[in-house]
């Protein structure tokens, strides 16, 4: 979620702190927080005026129009606020239909004042820009402010003035309050920018002759511009919406969530329930709940959650384990039931994800069975055959009963099982293995590309339902076909030969591009080249069918765009801190019509920037937040669509009649498998993306769908929050969209909680009654849309309509020709268990694949138990001088874990092919020493230097992290190819645990584990790293042991020290390849 309430604490703390106008704020940083834990002398102890002013308490928990729910007490001296409180504190209160308890109050200085000395004011958030509504009579009574305040919209990029304010928003403020309100007015919007909030509203504003005053406010700020407002935001607590409790579990899989590249979701709504939910994806998450509650299980629906975006199987074990203990603690006296669905993944690994799963199934079988509960899983995606036989296999041996479902049962027929709604099918049709999808089952290797590349339906003009009137409402069809003039976006976004550039190093999207362009029978790949700025310019293998073939990947985009003006499409993969940047950058170029943002988690304010300017130039966006677009035939956006075996499932090689637009990208697979199922195929599909602010939307891509004669119907798949859908009534009933439109919007049952739930997506949240499913649905249904009674319908309904047309000749389908054979990768196929192959090199002397490092057979935790260390040697020898003890053993354990990396690096391994070449020894050896440096050997020094260079300067940690993406640097010591933040290396946690206890100060280190948590939180593999670890750790041992006076020394030192533990590694492997005769004692003698 993006906008996130705060506190009024934290907002008034905020506003206070960094508010820059010249009208005299008053009473600034006079509030005290109460709890019933407070200590009260303390209280009055640190806030003194409590003992001498009137005072105002209040609850600060979300509440809205607490003052018309009596739950503020004004004009009280402390002991009325103390009795005031025994009332009401920790008591239960019901608000609305949320009945919650009041835990947090809020005391603050009570301001006599007049009503006519009360303002309302208020800034929010909507795509265009910025709206400020102002009210002269603020208060309790202040009424429907749309209806009567002043507005001023301030577009996007603009600035607000003082005299805009004056003369469009104070008309009827008396003038000796004019100039003070408009100062005031100006900062608080110029506040409002600054530090991202999306809401902001104060009522009542009070002004008197001493100033400005701010009673009440509530607040909400944009949580994914934190690594933007960290400086200033600090560490900031959202507490949860009233009449709902902040569980602990909660807080654990938040903590999950934000170490982690992936999404990982959890709300508990009523921890007694019996029906409990593992869904993947944030939009199936949302169907499911619908669905649950659609069926009657709202009372009893325990949770609402999501995971998603290619976790690990630790991650998912630590989720599922979070799910099955929170599920077995109460008996129900029907048993429980645990469904386990999600829509078609497009990347995830379901086979790997369903391991944790598994995992967690295993441990916790006993309070399942004890507690009787019943498994129901419903999965699609990558290697979901395999994830469905080891789930089938696990409700065996443990005895729990587990159904297991795939892609041929509807996504939410589970659910009606799970409540009995529907019959439990005793063998349900299984689909063919992946690889079997792989495979052309035909004689024939290649499919003409004639027949499968024109619409898969025969046109037949005379019924063609593409209107021939003229369109009533929305821009001419004409100004939509243009493609280059400005602020005019194309109908056809993507063609046969559309070239597209990739930014970031995504080879396994690339790769996937690429075999869809050869099964859709491309004369040449649409993947025209890719930047990555983190490398040189140089070149990357793929697979175009059977051959191999190379892509350039420029440094630089200016590089790439002048060499390949053929390229209209941009596909960036950059993270959410870079993606800003580079799609700003991508519309300086002409050339560029369309750009997909894949990154989740891009702050409002920088959507909102690209939203215009894309307006400007006549660019296309879809995104941010998305897994994107596809055009069967023609062309995908990165990871759509999933592998190659949904890819032929799903039919998508070719163009069928029925085009989609969705927010959700998984459940965008899934309406790929429905309309596959129901219809002759897609012809496009787009999945805008979950944010609040897409940067296309839902009517954009329709009308473009209107006016593109191969589509004869359309799909909507909306949602709650916001009210775009309405503008699809509005171009039904207004005759601009004439052809079937079939819509659903998912989130229904958001009306049915008693609390407010924010689902997955950003956008996913009701502000208005307008904003619900529910309305929007009828609004829909009463335009003249097909709508479904529920999302379990929309299948059948879409068939309907789909059948109509094919009866009135509409749509006439066309015979299916086979697409050609596209070889499996080597990796994939591994990954399925088909192949096998021998190892290029094996070794015995070191293996860190598994939990932990073991050298020759013994784990490294093994060694250090056996005392095995040189420290005090290596000291004397080195130093001249007795180190401390505590240092001598952080020698002999650095110099353990470092002893052998391993031959997949380059030293070592260059080592080793030098040895079996049948070189010498002393080349052998120079071969791995010269390929020491900054990746291999040298991060130790080049670690400590940046570390301490930072932490010297005064840079906060994201300040450090923000530095380092500008310049293009990688942060040496922050990286691991295998391990990460919820697979730990052992050989880092032993070193902490040690400098912890035994070192004096640990400054930089912690420092650099401030880092990693900024880092791993956008990718868990972006841990503190062993040569990371120890550079850093050296430096503090070096400052403060008390034999050093030099960090210079200390960078040289380490350098020295550790190219030594380099060649330890390389002349180990020489030792293994070389013959006994010309082992090197002697020569790593003469080397120390």
């Amino acid at each position: 979620m993006s906008a996130k309430a705060i506190s009024e604490q934290t907002g008034k703390e905020f506003l206070y702190k960094y508010v820059c106008t010249s009208a005299p704020v008053q009473n600034r940083f006079r509030y005290a927080s109460v709890t019933a834990e407070t200590d009260w002398d303390r209280l009055t102890q640190e806030h003194p005026w409590l003992l001498t002013e009137r005072l105002v308490v209040k609850p600060d928990q979300l509440i809205k129009r607490r003052g018309k729910l009596g739950l503020v007490g004004i004009d009280l001296d402390l002991q009325g606020v103390r009795e005031w409180l025994k009332t009401r504190l920790m008591r239960d209160t019901t608000v609305g239909k949320a009945k919650g308890v009041l835990k947090n109050f809020l005391i603050e200085p009570f301001v006599p004042h007049t009503q006519e000395e009360e303002f309302y004011v208020c800034i929010y958030a909507t795509r265009e820009g910025d709206h400020v509504l102002f009210h002269h009579e603020g208060g309790v009574e202040v009424g429907d402010v749309d209806a009567k305040a002043q507005k001023l919209m301030i577009a996007v990029d603009d600035t607000l003035s003082e005299d805009q304010v004056t003369e469009q928003l104070l008309t009827h403020v008396p003038d000796d309050k004019k100039e003070v309100l408009a100062s005031f007015i100006v900062g608080l919007f110029n506040l409002y920018e600054d530090l991202y909030f999306t809401y902001l509203e104060i009522n009542p504003l009070v002004v008197t002759q001493d100033g400005v005053y701010v009673l009440d406010m509530a607040a909400k700020i944009d949580a994914t511009a934190d690594y933007i407002c960290k400086a200033k935001w600090g560490d900031v607590e959202f507490p949860p919406p009233f009449g709902r409790e902040a569980y602990p579990e909660e807080a654990y899989i938040a903590d999950l969530d934000a170490k982690s590249g992936a999404s990982l979701k959890l709300t508990l709504l009523n921890p007694r329930g019996r029906i409990w939910t593992m869904v993947a994806g944030g939009g199936a998450s949302v169907v499911y709940s619908d669905t649950i509650c659609d069926l009657g299980g709202v009372d009893e629906l325990a949770n609402y959650g999501e995971y998603s975006g290619a976790p690990s199987e630790q991650q998912t074990y630590d989720y599922a384990k979070t799910i099955l203990s929170l599920m077995t603690r109460e008996k129900h006296p029907q048993g429980k039931v645990l469904i386990i669905g999600g829509s078609i993944a497009n990347f995830t690994n379901v086979a790997a994800t369903f391991k944790g799963i598994v995992r967690a199934i295993k441990d916790f079988q006993g309070p399942l069975k004890e507690h009787e509960v019943t498994i129901f899983v419903r999965r699609g995606g990558p290697n979901y055959q395999e994830g469905l036989r080891v789930m089938g296999e696990v409700g065996k041996t443990t005895g729990i009963p587990i159904h297991v479902f795939g892609t041929e049962t509807h996504m939410t027929a589970i659910v009606g099982m799970a409540l009995g709604h529907r019959p439990i099918p005793n063998q349900p049709p299984m689909d063919a293995h992946t690889a079997n999808f792989l495979l052309n089952a035909s004689n024939s290797a290649v499919t003409p590309a004639t027949t499968r590349t024109a619409s898969f339906s025969e046109t037949r003009t005379s019924n063609d339902v593409t209107p021939a009137k003229k369109s009533k409402a929305g821009l001419p069809a004409a100004a939509h076909a243009s493609s280059g003039c400005n602020g005019a976006k194309a109908t056809t976004l993507f063609r046969k030969h559309t070239k597209a550039m990739v930014w970031g190093m995504q080879t396994r999207a690339v790769q996937g591009m690429m075999d869809f362009d050869y099964v859709c029978s491309r004369e040449e790949p649409s993947v025209a080249a890719m930047v990555y700025p983190f490398t040189g310019d140089h070149k990357q293998k793929f697979y175009w069918g059977h051959k191999e073939i190379l892509l350039p990947v420029y440094k630089n985009m200016a590089d790439a765009m002048k060499k390949h003006p053929e390229v209209d499409v941009l596909i960036s993969f950059a993270s959410l801190r870079s993606a800003f940047d580079s799609t700003v950058e991508a519309m300086q170029y002409p050339q560029i019509h369309t750009i997909a943002i894949i990154a989740e988690g891009i702050p409002e304010a920088q959507t909102r920037k690209i939203i215009k300017m894309a307006d400007e130039k006549g660019v296309t966006i879809i995104g941010p937040a998305t897994v994107g677009g596809i055009k069967p035939g023609c062309f995908k956006i990165g990871n759509t669509g999933g592998m190659l075996d949904n890819i032929l499932a799903s039919k998508l090689y070719r163009p069928g009649s029925v085009a989609y637009v969705s927010r959700s990208g998984g459940m965008s697979n899934e309406l790929n498998n429905i309309i596959s199922r129901t219809t002759d195929g897609v012809y496009e599909g787009v999945a805008i993306g979950g944010d609040r602010y897409p940067g296309s939307t839902f009517m954009d891509h329709i009308l473009r769908y209107q006016d593109t004669p191969g589509i004869k119907m359309i799909v909507m798949l909306g949602e709650i929050g916001g009210t775009e859908e309405y503008k699809i009534c509005q171009g039904i009933t207004e005759g601009r969209i004439t052809k079937p439109v079939v819509c659903w919007c998912i989130g229904t049952c958001a009306t049915m909680f008693a609390s407010e739930v924010q689902f997955g997506h950003a956008g996913a949240c009701a502000n208005q009654a307008s904003e619900t499913a529910v309305a929007k649905n009828q609004a829909l249904r009463d335009a003249g849309a097909y709508v479904p009674k529920s999302f379990d319908e929309l299948g059948n309904v879409i068939k309907t309509v789909y059948d109509e047309l094919v009866s009135n000749g509409t749509i006439v389908p066309a015979q299916e020709v086979p697409p050609p054979t596209v070889p499996m990768d080597y990796s994939w196929a591994r990954e399925l268990g088909l192949i096998r192959k021998p190892a290029s090199f094996m070794t015995s002397i070191c293996d860190e694949r598994g939990q932990e490092l073991i050298y020759a057979g013994m784990p490294i935790t093994e060694v250090f138990k056996e005392e095995m260390g040189l420290g005090g040697v290596l000291g004397l020898l080195w130093f001249q001088r007795r180190l401390p003890r505590y240092a001598c053993q952080f020698i002999e354990m650095c110099l353990m874990v470092t002893a052998d990396h391993g031959p997949a690096v380059s030293g070592a391994h260059n080592t080793i092919v030098c040895a079996r070449a049948g070189k010498d020894l002393i080349s052998s050896l120079t071969s791995g020493l010269l390929t020491i440096g900054d990746r291999f050997g040298g991060a130790l020094d080049a670690a400590a230097k940046q570390f301490s260079k930072a932490f010297d300067s005064g840079m906060l940690p994201m300040e450090f992290v923000n530095k380092m993406k500008k310049d293009g640097k990688l942060i040496m010591g922050i990286g691991h190819r295998v391990k990460s933040i919820n697979n730990p290396d052992m050989r880092v946690q032993i070193l902490k645990d040690f400098v912890k206890q035994h070192f004096t100060s640990t400054q930089l280190l912690d420092y650099a584990l401030d880092v990693e948590k900024i880092t791993t939180s956008k990718k868990p593999n972006l841990i503190l790293n062993v040569d990371g670890f120890i550079g850093v750790a050296f430096v503090d041992l070096l400052r403060t042991c008390g034999g050093f006076t030099r960090c210079q020394e200390c960078i040289v030192w380490i350098v020295a020290f550790f190219a030594d533990g380099t060649l330890t590694t390389i002349v180990s492997h020489i030792n293994v390849e070389l013959v006994p005769e010309m082992r090197l004692t002697s020569l790593w003698r003469s080397v120390h």
